[in-house]
């Protein structure tokens, strides 16, 4: 039963991965799963922890850092950024009231949901804004005063 419930937390932690995209929480997917084999070859539930927490933080140290610099190749190379990258920086369009709680946005021909970075802000339809940050799958907006209503 130990080795099921370490699958279970390996695919919860994954699945919250892919959410976050910090390439964190996968570390502590991989210490479950390391978890769960100690548990199959039946060890204690002590060492199957110390198992978990040894994997984890030597994935979290030792992997994750060099993912982290692979991840950053496109920009240090000045080629082309693409993906989170390429949209932040960029201007988009509001399609919907953009404010704190949420609103739309469209970027490069996309609809993004989107929230104002300053929660100050409330932006109209029609405005150009600027996205300053992605969080998750939810562009971070700003008013963009250079470009006023013409296109970018």
């Amino acid at each position: 039963m130990e080795p099921v419930l370490w699958i279970v937390l390996g695919v919860v932690l994954a699945i919250a991965e892919l959410f976050t995209a910090t390439l964190f929480l996968i570390m502590f997917a991989a210490g479950a799963f390391a978890a769960a084999i100690a548990a199959a070859f039946g060890a204690p539930v002590a060492v199957q922890a110390l198992v978990f927490a040894a994997v984890s933080a030597l994935s979290v140290l030792a992997v994750r850092p060099v993912i982290q610099r692979h991840r950053g190749f496109a920009r240090d190379d000045g080629d082309e950024p693409f993906g989170v990258e390429a949209i932040e920086g960029a201007s988009a369009l509001v399609l919907e009231q953009v404010d704190a709680d949420g609103g739309r946005v469209k970027i490069d021909g996309e609809s993004w949901s989107a929230r104002a970075y300053d929660s100050t802000q409330v932006l109209a339809p029609g405005e150009r804004v600027r996205v300053i940050e992605v969080k998750g799958v939810t562009a971070m907006v700003w008013r963009d005063e250079f470009t006023g209503g013409g296109m970018p």
